[in-house]
């Protein structure tokens, strides 16, 4: 009995110290929670599902149980040793009664702990029978860091995928007219008359659960660049825009068209899904495409540059902007074949580069296009 009463002594001793270590460390655990929440919503992920929140829930649950009772406990040593100090009760009486309050709280925590347990093992019963309600598809759009990337996120129970991923895409290649039907014989460089074009793309999976079909659009500044042969450049004459021999010899005669488009695509990505823990995964990109699809836009400006050394020997570079009757508008057909992030591209535009010239010319691109994922 004298060994019982002297641990029991020890215990209530150490009990404030236990008590703010145990406050201090829940705060500290509370505090890391705060800070693990945050860099999920800063890092797009998203909520724990619905068995991953009730065991946590009894985990904190078991957590907590200890912390309570021993409160209770505390609180009611003190108030013996308040009777104590007054008198009111004798030392031996309030040792008798706080091992009775100790063998009480020690079987309480027994008890709650063992009823927690009890409902931790149904729960995961409930789980491997598959009578877990499944959690609502969480969709949404997220910004993914470190990938920098706009995601569209689409959950529910088969799959984990990212139904919409965007692209950078960067495309370069060579640039033409098209004359008469046809392009060769052409007034321009074949390989020095190029064409570049940089924006951003949307790529969404059509079907939720096959990954063949996407529909691929967004944004992109095209320009398009013509060289013109034998020493010419572009004359506007009223209405009509004229290729015609310049009177002075150039080292380089450049024209430039640049506009915004919209371009949109349906894609079909032959990229194989993967199942990872029980759940689908469709990725892109990751094997053959093709794309089919056009463009609509306007044009930005356009500009025609001349290369040609004076009389003094003085390099002189002259540029001149304005419209060159260029039409305002532009919209076409494109395609693309490849593998992975790189394709095969071409694109036609259905509206002359000149809107009132008797000889309609429509421009035609062919070139190589990185869809960075």
């Amino acid at each position: 009995m004298k060994k019982i009463i002297s641990l029991i002594v020890i215990i209530i001793l150490c009990y404030p110290s236990t008590v703010a270590a145990q406050d201090q460390t829940d705060k500290i655990e509370a505090r890391k929670n705060k800070i693990e929440e945050k860099n999920i919503e800063r890092n797009g992920r998203y909520k724990l599902s619905t068995f991953d929140k009730k065991v946590k829930e009894i985990e904190k649950r078991i957590e907590n149980i200890a912390l309570e009772e021993k409160n209770a406990l505390k609180l009611e040593i003190e108030s013996l040793n308040n009777q104590l100090e007054k008198g009111q009760i004798n030392e031996e009486k309030a040792t008798e009664q706080k091992l009775k309050l100790s063998e009480t709280s020690a079987t309480n925590i027994e008890r709650r702990i063992a009823a927690a347990n009890q409902d931790l093992k149904n729960l995961i019963q409930e789980k491997v029978d598959g009578k877990l309600k499944q959690d609502d598809s969480i969709t949404g759009y997220y910004f993914s860091f470190p990938s920098m990337k706009l995601k569209y996120k689409t959950l529910d129970s088969n799959s984990d995928q990212d139904r919409t991923t965007t692209q950078f895409v960067i495309a370069v290649g060579f640039n033409n007219l098209i004359t008469n039907d046809q392009v060769a014989h052409s007034d321009y460089r074949y390989w020095d008359s190029r064409f570049y074009e940089w924006g951003l793309t949307f790529n969404t999976r059509i079907l939720k659960q096959h990954n063949l079909l996407h529909a691929k659009y967004g944004i992109s500044l095209m320009y398009n660049n013509l060289r013109p042969t034998e020493n010419r450049t572009f004359v506007i004459d009223g209405n009509q825009t004229n290729l015609e021999v310049s009177p002075i010899h150039l080292e380089d005669s450049r024209f430039r068209n640049v506009y915004l488009v919209a371009p949109i695509h349906l894609e079909f990505d032959f990229s194989k899904s993967k199942t990872k823990m029980g759940k689908k995964h469709f990725a892109s990109h990751k094997s053959i495409r093709l794309g089919f699809g056009g463009y609509s836009g306007i044009r930005i400006k356009s500009k025609q540059l001349l290369f040609y050394t004076d009389a003094d020997g003085n390099e002189v570079k002259n540029k001149t902007k304005g419209s060159f009757n260029s039409s305002d508008f532009i919209y076409g057909i494109s395609t693309y074949v490849g593998y992975k992030q790189t394709s095969l591209y071409l694109k036609y535009d259905l509206n002359p580069i000149f809107k009132s010239n008797i000889v309609k010319q429509n421009n035609i691109s062919l070139g190589l296009r990185f869809d960075l994922n």
